[in-house]
Parts: C-alpha cells; structure tokens; sequence
C-alpha cells in the first residue's frame, strides 16, 4: 500500500467516526460556554463568537463586568459595527486593584448583574457575552446562585458565554462547553506593555 493509499485509508475511517458523531447529535439549543484560567484568550474568544453570531445575524448582548475605565478596541469595533442587533453595556468601574473601594466595585457588579439578568431573561436576544462574570462571582460580588438560576431559566434557543479566571465549580459543572487558558509565555512578564490589538 502506497502512502497516499494508507492516508486515504485513515482520512476514511476518520471520517466515518466524526459522522457517527454528527448524527447522534440531534439537541438543538442555546448552549452555556465557559472561558477561565489564567492564560490570555478568554474574552478575546468569547467576542470571536459574538462576531460570528453578528454574523449570521443574530440579537446580540454584551456586559463587561470589570473593563470600565479605558477604551478597548473590541468595545470601539463592536459599537461600530454592532448596530441594531448588539446591546454594548461595559459596567465595571475598572480593575480592583485600581479602584482600592470594595463598596464601589461591589455596587458596579450589582448593576452589571442587573443588566445581564434581563438579558437572560428576554427572549430576543439570541447571545449573550458576560465578560469577566467569574471575578465578580469569584469576589463574591455577585452570588453564583443568582446567576445558575438565571442561565438555567434562559429562554431554550439562548447562548451564553461568560469569561473570566477562577470560574466557580457550580459553574463549571453547568456549563456545556468549558475551556481553561494555561499560561506558558505573557510579552508583560518580559516588560512589555500592554499593546493595541492585543489587549486593548
């Protein structure tokens, strides 16, 4: 057997197994992803999907929970672009060890969960990105119970993607897809600052 012959071969079985696994997936619903750890990445996929979802045209929310107190270029690009089908809501007052005021900081999570809790709530919006949900629930700024209850009675057809490091267990075990950013290199680490496009 030739080596084209043998990658044909595999190539084949291979597909026969990723259609098995197609045809036995048959639910069609709202799905609830959950990007954590430490590594870079996690908001940055999460707007990755709300583009894609703005895309196929789909009824859009966004609420960041801690990014307040600088302009990012997801933020300017998305408002830009958004237009009637994105509802664009950065509520934090900043990073923690920025703002130094817990009171401050607990009260701009209220008001972010707030928001959030309407959208899940509402049946027109088809995909929902709670950036950086997980310190707040982490900080116990906003309690992991509100928000199981409030993704577990969204409407059936309604995606959910909350980011942030530390995602709570309760959380983790709820979701549907969950992936975990590790850390190997960070340009910050070597005194790099922080670069538009990159993480701005």
């Amino acid at each position: 057997m030739t080596p084209e012959e043998r990658h044909r071969e595999r190539m084949q079985r291979k597909k026969e197994l990723v259609d098995r696994k197609i045809e036995r997936a048959t639910i069609d619903r709202g799905v609830l992803v959950v990007n954590t750890g430490n590594g870079k990445g996690k908001s940055s996929s999460g707007f990755g999907m709300l583009a894609r979802s703005l895309g196929h045209g789909l009824r859009c929310g966004v609420v960041q929970f801690i990014k307040g107190t600088f302009s990012t270029g997801e933020e300017a690009f998305f408002r830009q672009c958004g237009g009637e089908l994105l509802d664009y809501h950065v509520m934090g007052e900043g990073f923690t060890w920025e703002t130094q005021d817990k009171t401050r900081d607990i009260a701009a999570a209220q008001a972010a969960w707030a928001i959030a809790a309407r959208m899940l709530a509402d049946p027109d919006y088809d995909f929902v990105l709670l950036d950086e949900l997980n310190i707040a629930l982490v900080k116990q700024y906003v309690q992991l119970e509100q928000v199981l209850a409030a993704v577990a009675a969204r409407p059936p057809r309604q995606h959910v993607v909350i980011t942030g490091r530390g995602a709570p267990d309760g959380l983790v075990a709820v979701a549907d897809t969950v992936s975990e950013m590790r850390v190997v290199k960070h340009a910050f680490e070597a005194g790099i600052k922080a670069q538009k496009g990159v993480e701005l």
